[in-house]
């Protein structure tokens, strides 16, 4: 039994075995080096990638974001830090650290300039979604970046690398810090630049702990004690980026949990044949609750107020509105006026985007029969004035752009359209 215990256990290991297809580690640290560098070719393509990932959040495109993605070059310095620590090599850490440093000035400059010109002002949803960042963040960056090492360090590559681009997602919030600096928005900015700290520092934490899962030899040229520091200012680096995320993730949980337990006492303790709940909202330690039909006696009420500390309810009194008087009818309708007005805000927002993105797409596939040098057309307002973007294909004839002009406006029946070709 013990043998065969043994034997299926070397046969679980020869299936997870790394080391068999571990690739050359001179050839590995020579490849990661050259990554690290950010001058001449490398410099101006980070510089672009930033401008189509900026225009893709500012257009609401997730497909730019994605191509964006895709070319940037900002992985091969975070990398960097994660295999100088990892083989003790702190002439590699030191020049990833530097260049690092450049990239993200460069990055984040470049992107408050596209914003500060761009015409298009409003935050669209592709941009705020990277403006809170939460542990889940931190769970994807280490997954990602753990199956980017593990594509960097064995033979058996496939077509990782690209997709650690796209879900480690380094420079959307780069950008959308930058839109925070040029809009003068600091939580814009400072929750951006969390994510992309969050990102780096554990794609930078899977690396190290990629190198050492597959034995990598030391390269160390420094001693113990700078050894043993190096790994200290990690340990911290780790704690103090994770504390904010935590909290993050625990407000949202915890608002979660509540909405639950809310809607669980209403539905036990308040709801009765002949009753509606209209809303139930905590204000401070009050439960708000607006009902209409049936009134619920006051008998009942007490009971459904002494059962509360059975639910984990942040609040602590319960505050109920019933539609049997002129008073309370009139609260009622405030509360119904106030919800119906905020659902229409909602929908109209929502209505907006579908509209123009739908009219987008529309207007693409015309513009690519009747232009063929047109490759997309996005379609936008700021404020009351309707805005619209074309990204002409490259090529040798030349694009009549006051053709396009002119035939944009007439098909958006908008003379005053502002349309600008990129």
């Amino acid at each position: 039994m013990n043998f065969n215990l043994r034997e299926f256990w070397d046969s679980v290991k020869r299936y997870f075995n790394l080391l068999g297809d571990k690739e050359d580690e001179l050839h590995v640290v020579e490849q990661v080096s050259a990554g690290v560098m950010f001058r001449g070719t490398n410099l101006w393509i980070l510089m672009f990638a930033i401008l189509i990932a900026s225009l893709g959040l500012n257009v609401n495109s997730t497909a730019v974001i994605i191509g964006a993605m895709l070319i940037s070059p900002l992985m091969g310095p975070i990398i960097g830090m994660g295999l100088g620590v990892g083989i003790g090599d702190y002439g590699l850490l030191r020049r990833a650290l530097k260049n690092y440093g450049v990239a993200t000035l460069i990055s984040v400059l470049t992107a408050t300039v596209y914003f500060l010109i761009s015409p298009l002002s409003e935050a669209r949803s592709e941009l705020l979604a990277r403006t809170s960042p939460s542990l889940y963040d931190v769970l994807i960056a280490f997954f990602g970046g753990a199956a980017g090492v593990l594509a960097l360090t064995t033979k058996s590559k496939g077509q990782v690398i690209p997709g650690v681009a796209i879900a480690t997602a380094l420079m959307p919030p780069l950008c959308t810090a930058g839109y925070g600096l040029a809009t003068a928005q600091w939580s814009y900015f400072f929750g951006a630049f969390y994510l992309y700290f969050i990102n780096s520092v554990f794609i930078a934490l899977s690396t190290f702990l990629g190198v050492k899962l597959l034995r990598f030899h030391s390269y160390s040229n420094g001693s113990s004690e700078q050894r043993r520091y190096g790994r200290r200012v990690m340990t911290v680096v780790l704690v103090v980026t994770l504390i904010p995320a935590s909290v993050m993730t625990w407000n949202i949980v915890r608002d979660d949990v509540q909405k639950r337990e809310i809607g669980k006492f209403v539905e036990k303790e308040l709801n009765q044949s002949g009753t509606q709940i209209l809303s139930a909202v905590p204000q401070h330690d009050t439960l708000r609750v607006v009902a209409v039909g049936r009134v619920i006696s006051d008998s009942e009420l007490a009971e459904a107020r002494s059962r509360m500390g059975y639910y984990n309810l942040k609040v602590k009194e319960l505050s109920v509105i019933q539609a049997t008087g002129a008073e309370a009818m009139q609260a009622v309708s405030s509360e119904l006026t106030s919800l119906h007005s905020q659902l229409a805000s909602a929908l109209a927002q929502l209505e907006s985007y579908t509209r123009y993105d739908t009219l987008s797409v529309q207007v693409t596939a015309e513009a690519a029969a009747l232009f063929p040098r047109i490759g997309e057309v996005r379609v936008g307002r700021v404020g009351a004035d309707l805005t619209v973007h074309v990204m002409v294909i490259p090529g040798e004839d030349e694009l009549d752009t006051e053709r396009v002009r002119a035939w944009l406006r007439t098909r958006l029946q908008d003379e005053n359209a502002w349309v600008e070709f990129y």
